[in-house]
């Protein structure tokens, strides 16, 4: 997360914005600012130092009209006139099932530091958590709002709203999710996995990890789905040609392959990306699913190290040829803000793992499972009411922000979902005094990943639903986003006087998160209680 949010950019241009640089290598509230999203749609914004949050007057000129479904997930001749929203109260992103940097995290705590700030992204961490939405029975999306006040008990946040820093702020909740996928009849798979070799790999939970994983993953995919793999080191070369695992002696010499890896010299990334999408391009084909599988600790040091000749491949290959990627990070020392580059160029997403069974289950059950789209382009926008919001701010998505106007531009890039997953938004939202009725309109947008027709679905908030306080009312599993999203923004600023209305301080998170532990007995939130001890501890 930057420092400051720059506004609602197009997602091309955060690629632009880095390709210079080396591989090695916010949000709203406070007053508008034309430059928030390069159009007259402005959106209140607040630095991330600390300012007395304030939304801006309500406008009396409306937003462009939008059209809305009628609650199938049908555009067509039925579709409704959306209530119009004033400039300055909406809040449009594309779409990010990412957890990299959540996993990350987790990591650099257990080995007793904290995560440099700028690998924390509030949305990855709040997403690496299991949802109780309600699934649509097709493609796209069900959506789901709810919501809960900030009471601001043990809060250390300055936003000038009351003695307990809390008063009048709510979190909002808009949860997306897709139906899960189906036991038979996905379309084959051609898998391309593209492996560091390199010299940093030998790290004891690098390329060791990655063979055990990649050996998971031949078992589990099916005998109509096809397999390469392309390693990389100071150059790169296909070890395996796109081969159909149908045959049992396929499976056996594949194995083979995978169990002769071992580390080599330097690391040519540039290189290694560009020939595992030659050979996904090669292997294109009408009715196959095609991916890349990217593993890797994304650490280059020789060949091209610049951003632009990986990131444009990227682009041409899923722009031209439906190549989508997937990302998978490993190592102490990690390449975090490349893998997040590639994947958002790439649409695809990213994970990271350090032990054997989180690697075991990412490639056994979670990536078969994920081979298949539900929707492509899939873009996110909030209208607020001026009547009863006086200010809001999403939390994370800064990398994911796609301008207002952009929304039902198809053109425009958004994310790619596949079977299952959830996507969760939250938003602090500061209602006006005595506000009662509708707060927020969430509208999702998508295509159709066959023939790419557009699609959209709404769900409303009203300010009732805002009512009740968050951590003695509010379900377990609102709860438990919220610790995940001021957990991650306590990581990324570390000061009080920048944290989001109504956070509590570490020792209150501490807690709150050991109670959801023992109360919801779910692992994924034991190992969130022990991240944040953790980080208590190392601050004392």
């Amino acid at each position: 997360m930057s420092g400051t949010r720059t506004g609602s950019a197009r997602r091309g241009a955060v690629a632009a914005a880095v390709a210079g640089g080396l591989l090695l290598a916010g949000c709203s509230g406070g007053t508008p600012d034309a430059s928030h999203n390069g159009s007259s749609n402005k959106v209140p914004v607040r630095p991330a130092p600390a300012a007395p949050y304030s939304g801006p007057a309500a406008s009396a000129n409306p937003g462009g009209a939008a059209e809305d479904s009628s609650g199938n997930g049908d555009s067509g001749g039925d579709a409704k006139k959306r209530d119009q929203a004033a400039p300055g109260y909406l809040s449009t992103f594309a779409l990010d099932v990412d957890t990299a940097s959540y996993g990350y995290a987790r990591r650099t705590l257990t080995g007793g530091a904290l995560p440099a700030p700028d690998t924390v992204r509030p949305e990855e961490f709040v997403n690496s958590f299991r949802q109780d939405y309600p699934q649509p029975e097709g493609d796209g999306f069900s959506v789901t709002t709810d919501g809960a006040r900030i009471d601001g008990a043990g809060t250390e946040s300055t936003d000038g709203g009351g003695p307990d820093g809390g008063g009048g702020w709510a979190l909002l909740r808009v949860g997306l999710a897709t139906r899960s996928a189906q036991s038979a009849g996905r379309a084959p798979a051609a898998m391309t996995f593209v492996v560091d070799v390199s010299g940093s790999m030998a790290e004891p939970g690098r390329l060791d990890l990655v063979k055990q994983a990649l050996g998971s993953s031949i078992d589990s995919l099916r005998p109509e789905d096809s397999l390469a793999i392309v390693t990389f080191s100071g150059e790169a070369r296909v070890d395996l040609p796109m081969t159909r695992l149908g045959a049992v002696e396929s499976r056996g010499r594949i194995h083979s392959i995978v169990d002769g890896l071992e580390p080599r010299d330097e690391t040519n990334l540039a290189a290694g990306v560009q020939a595992g999408y030659d050979e996904a391009v090669k292997a294109a084909r009408p009715g196959v699913t095609n991916r890349v599988v990217l593993l890797s600790d994304g650490l280059a040091n020789s060949g091209d190290t610049t951003a632009a000749a990986i990131l444009d491949r990227v682009g041409a290959a899923r722009r031209d040829h439906g190549v989508t990627l997937f990302g998978v990070g490993v190592g102490s020392q990690y390449g975090d803000k490349l893998m997040e580059q590639l994947a958002d160029k790439g649409d695809g997403h990213t994970s990271y793992v350090s032990e054997p069974e989180a690697a075991r289950k990412l490639f056994t059950e979670q990536l078969p499972a994920n081979v298949d789209l539900r929707a492509r382009d899939a873009k996110a926008q909030v209208a607020f009411d001026p009547r009863t919001v006086g200010a809001y701010r999403l939390i994370g998505f800064e990398d994911r922000a796609v301008a207002d106007d952009d929304f039902r531009n198809d053109a425009v890039d958004g994310g790619e979902v596949g079977p299952g997953h959830t996507v969760t938004a939250l938003y602090s939202v500061r209602l006006k005094a005595g506000a009662s009725g509708h707060v927020a309109t969430a509208t999702v947008r998508w295509l159709d990943p066959s023939t790419r027709a557009p699609h959209e679905r709404s769900g409303t908030v009203e300010a009732s639903a805002l009512t009740s306080p968050l951590w003695t009312a509010a379900s377990k599993r609102l709860q438990v986003d919220a610790v995940a999203a001021y957990f991650a923004d306590w990581l990324h600023h570390r000061l009080p006087s920048a944290r989001l209305p109504g956070a509590p301080g570490i020792p209150a998170l501490a807690e709150h998160a050991s109670t959801l532990a023992g109360s919801t007995e779910d692992p994924a939130v034991r190992d969130l209680s022990q991240a944040v001890s953790q980080a208590r501890r190392l601050t004392g």
